[in-house]
């Protein structure tokens, strides 16, 4: 259903049952699934691809051009997947030739004022909280959760399952499972209840416990953390998902918290 006072351009391809409240403008090459829901005063810009059944709320820019000063006008996309939630004041950019797209998974909460910078990539089922930072060519694992008000670094990955704590300041990598607090941010535990709340058994909770022991809080660095978790854990695809994130960490993994 478009309404009559938003602006539709008339090369972008909406599925009939969108619906477009008034104020709202689509630029053209803007492909939109059915059934999602596209509130008033939003902006949708050129290269938008939004999957079916998502809702998008008022104040919302998506697909706006990257704020790198690389940026030479090159096409790229931002890829929404099916049933997010965008709240609203959210702004998502397009990439850049970096990636070529700007990714959000299916199922994924974005609460309102979280800003997404180019070349990102956010899992399915993870929650972003409000007013939350994500710079450039960040990713975010999935059902990873990142509290409110928290400004993650460029090329940060923050592994999936994992629970960053509101206000932190992320500039080293959150290993999947994890929680993350203090200042600096730090380990403070695995996310036990976020596991147990997504069918994971008290079994595979305290496997990834004790690997997770072994890395920080054994005095271990971590070529010897990975060498006893290799010697002495069984290899499962958790703990080999955990070893493949440290190994592949651009940025370092953030620290085991030594405070009283």
């Amino acid at each position: 259903m478009n309404q009559p006072l938003s602006y539709v351009h008339p090369q972008a391809k909406i599925a009939r049952n969108v619906v477009i409240e008034p104020f709202t403008t689509i630029h053209a090459n803007v492909q939109i699934g059915s059934g999602t829901w596209i509130g008033s005063n939003v902006t949708i810009m050129e290269g938008a691809r939004i999957g079916k059944n998502c809702r998008i709320f008022p104040g919302s820019v998506i697909s706006a051009i990257p704020q790198d000063l690389k940026f030479e006008g090159e096409d790229s996309l931002t890829i929404i997947g099916n049933d997010t939630t965008i709240r609203e004041c959210v702004t998502i950019n397009r990439g850049t030739n970096a990636s070529g797209e700007t990714r959000v998974g299916k199922n994924v909460l974005i609460m309102a004022t979280v800003h997404i910078a180019h070349d990102c990539v956010i899992g399915d089922n993870a929650i972003i909280v409000n007013g939350v930072a994500l710079a450039g060519h960040v990713t975010v694992g999935d059902y990873a959760i990142v509290g409110g008000l928290a400004a993650i670094h460029q090329f940060i990955h923050i592994g999936d399952h994992a629970m960053v704590s509101g206000g932190s300041l992320v500039r080293k990598d959150v290993p999947p499972y994890t929680k993350a607090a203090k200042e600096p941010l730090s380990y403070v535990g695995i996310n036990s209840i976020g596991l147990r709340r997504r069918g994971f058994s008290t079994e595979k909770i305290r496997e990834i416990q004790n690997i997770y022991r072994l890395l920080y809080q054994k005095n271990f660095n971590n070529t010897q953390a990975i060498e006893k978790i290799e010697a002495e854990m069984e290899a499962t695809s958790e703990r080999d998902e955990i070893l493949l994130f440290i190994r592949n960490s651009q940025r370092g993994i953030m620290k085991g918290y030594l405070g009283g």
